[in-house]
């Protein structure tokens, strides 16, 4: 590559990587696996509303359904299902994990990835275009999910919402 303003950047960005912390986002400075994840959720669920106000559907759909996965990560590991360190790396399998343990049926799961594989890989690669009622409705479902499962934990007082 000829352009060394991008080879400059790359290489910016993995040392900042390699770095120690040092200036950490509020609310995120936290070590238990269960609250990142938690936090990270109501992170991305307050972003997603903020960015339905600008107009970006595209954007809040893909977050939506981060803060979903996320929060049934925060769940599978605050009930024990999960190992902090266990990497889930099917979408599908992650929405299973969360019906095995009850969080919610599996037909509740198999809805979900379906809705996943069939419309956020559509508005993510551009082959159908998002809209604001597609937004709304998606930031709605990831809000009502993340009050279900943190309601039902014992720890919801630490959610960021």
């Amino acid at each position: 590559m000829d352009n060394n303003a991008v080879i400059d950047a790359l290489e910016n960005a993995e040392v900042s990587f390699e770095k120690g912390p040092e200036t950490i986002e509020e609310g995120l400075d936290v070590d238990d696996a269960e609250l990142v994840q938690l936090r990270r959720a109501c992170r991305l669920l307050s972003a997603a509303s903020l960015l339905l106000d600008r107009g970006y559907y595209t954007v809040v759909i893909e977050s939506s359904f981060v803060v979903m996965e996320r929060t049934i990560q925060f769940r599978l590991i605050h009930d024990g299902a999960m190992e902090p360190s266990e990497v889930i790396s099917s979408h599908r399998r992650l929405y299973q994990r969360g019906a095995e343990i009850g969080l919610y049926d599996d037909s509740f799961a198999d809805d979900i990835a379906e809705l996943w594989n069939q419309n956020r890989t559509r508005t993510y690669y551009r082959l159908g275009l998002a809209t604001e009622a597609q937004a709304v409705a998606m930031r709605n479902l990831a809000t009502k999910l993340h009050q279900h499962l943190v309601g039902g934990s014992r720890i919801g007082h630490e959610c960021l919402c």
